[in-house]
């Protein structure tokens, strides 16, 4: 789904110096924990659903208790030849407020007034590719389709190649690194708790 987004972002900077956390909720530049990880951060990009890129910068941040978790998924899925890709994890409260004007569904863009756990930095979002090539598995859907083909458990329309791809990012997720799935939506996961971590607003740089 594509609409315009209209208006400038404004977003605030605020350093991380001097903010409490613990070591589960500080935020880590997960390239610096996975360097093999995949990165397709849609955005920073204008492929995304408000055709403009909202982020300044290809880091991505996310807090340390999910990279360690999606540290042992990728170790796993290393060993079978595949690898994670992630779209996004760490995103500033203010693009939230953005998103949400532009598509005011809380099913698929949280409300900002309670805020995402993407603003705490305990959400991801990921896909699986090919260890060698670094190409995407085939999945149900594009990413950010708002959609019942996104859906868990969706199966009209779909291949057994995509179900089965979809099952294994599942299995991997849950099982294997202990995140917490979200029913609409077949890249986002997770991380449970972290939905009581402080939410934040700053725009990487």
């Amino acid at each position: 789904m594509r609409r315009a987004c209209a208006g400038a972002i404004g977003v605030l900077f605020f350093a991380l110096t001097g903010m409490a956390q613990t070591a589960d909720d500080e935020l880590v530049n997960i390239k610096h924990l996975i360097p093999d990880i995949g990165l397709d951060l849609k955005y920073n990009t204008v492929d995304n659903f408000c055709d403009q890129k909202l982020y300044t910068t290809d880091e991505c941040l996310v807090i340390h208790g999910a990279a360690r978790r999606l540290q042992v998924v990728q170790d796993s899925l290393r060993a079978r030849g595949l690898g994670l890709k992630m779209y996004d994890a760490y995103r500033p409260r203010s693009v939230q407020y953005l998103m949400f004007e532009i598509f005011p569904n809380p099913i698929y863009v949280a409300d900002p007034a309670s805020g995402s756990v993407h603003n705490r930095g305990g959400a991801v979002d990921v896909s699986l590719v090919d260890g060698v090539t670094g190409l995407e598995l085939n999945m149900p859907t594009e990413f950010d389709d708002f959609s019942t083909m996104a859906h868990h458990g969706w199966t009209t329309g779909l291949t057994a190649e995509q179900i089965a791809n979809r099952e294994l990012l599942l299995d991997m997720m849950t099982r294997v690194g202990g995140f917490d799935m979200y029913s609409a939506e077949w890249w986002h996961y997770t991380l449970p708790g972290a939905g009581t971590y402080p939410l934040l607003d700053f725009q990487l740089r």
